[in-house]
């Protein structure tokens, strides 16, 4: 048994197969027991899965910080605070991707789970080669900060303007070289129809593998602003991907949470810009100090901070909305 301890990415191997084991656990709970059928989750049952997984990634945060240290364990809730919160950005571009292919609800959570299992590899492997880079080339971290300040700005004056599903060049190239059915086949991702020109059996894909072709690509693109923004923060690669796919596995239970209430939000986008822009900020800050890197502990109450002022603004400012909403 002494692989166990074998290093793998800076940590001994039974902490990275402890991980993985409660990854699977919580995916074959979920698709095999939990969800087997397709049916429309309510918001009950929404929030009370968002509170679970928020918890168990809070809890493996104290594991963390009782395993490796104070600051291990900061840097992994900064983390998972940051990924979370970028996942709710997430969900009001899935929303609008669920409303274009005209998805039902009894089938979106289908799509949100074939997706996350898409997630869990492709940032694993972007993480991976992530952290080779900068273990080898140390100023990347500059490039990313940089990158993080100019996606923050850029997503401040771009905070009002909605997200365009049909003009996505991956759905432009999926439409025009794959055969499309003209219609949801159940909670099929594929079928065989007859092919009416021929009149032979051909193999077709559904809108519903268009949506979740779609929800892989919008991942990757938030991918490429989250991954650098942890990496901001920590270049341990096992607190960058446990962060990372704790916030991801409740995006399913937090989109039904939240998306009936998505025009609550109004400046969660703006609260978002700001915390990038900070996060980028903050290792040319520290350079300027003459100090390794800002306290985690500052960089987590800031994070919070933004956020919050962010969420709390938006409740307040659109509460007439919503009850207006109760009263229609």
């Amino acid at each position: 048994m002494d692989f166990l301890w074998v290093d793998f990415m800076g940590k001994p191997t039974w902490m990275w197969l402890f991980f993985i084991s409660i990854v699977l656990f919580l995916l074959v709970l979920d698709l095999g027991l939990l969800h087997k059928n397709s049916k429309e989750i309510g918001m009950a049952e929404s929030f009370a899965f968002s509170a679970f997984y928020i918890t168990l990634g809070t809890l493996f945060g104290g594991w963390i910080w009782w395993q490796s240290g104070p600051q291990a364990g900061l840097e992994y809730l900064t983390g998972f605070v940051i990924e979370k919160s970028l996942a709710m950005d997430n969900i009001f571009v899935i929303a609008m991707i669920f409303s274009f292919f005209a998805i039902p609800r009894a089938y979106q959570h289908r799509v949100l789970l074939f997706g996350i299992l898409g997630v869990i590899v492709l940032r694993g492997i972007m993480i991976g080669a992530g952290a080779a880079i900068v273990e080898s080339y140390h100023w990347v971290l500059y490039f990313f900060a940089a990158f993080l300040v100019f996606t923050g700005v850029k997503m401040l004056l771009s905070a009002d303007s909605e997200y365009d599903v049909a003009a996505n060049p991956v759905l432009k190239l999926a439409r025009r070289y794959l055969p499309v059915t003209d219609k949801l086949e159940g909670d099929k991702f594929v079928v065989r129809k007859q092919d009416e020109a021929t009149g032979k059996l051909k193999t077709y894909i559904t809108p519903l593998l268009l949506a979740l072709i779609m929800v892989e690509f919008v991942d990757l693109v938030f991918a490429v602003d989250s991954i650098p923004a942890i990496f901001a923060i920590t270049t341990d690669p096992y607190i960058v991907y446990t962060s990372n796919i704790f916030a991801i596995l409740g995006l399913r239970a937090l989109y039904f949470a939240l998306s009936a209430m998505i025009h609550r939000f109004a400046y969660l986008k703006y609260a978002l810009s700001v915390v990038l822009i900070f996060i980028g900020s903050k290792i040319f800050v520290a350079d300027m100090l003459g100090i390794t890197k800002i306290p985690p502990l500052l960089s987590l109450g800031i994070t919070l901070g933004i956020l919050a002022a962010g969420i709390v603004g938006s409740l307040w400012a659109t509460r007439k909305d919503d009850a207006t909403a109760k009263i229609e």
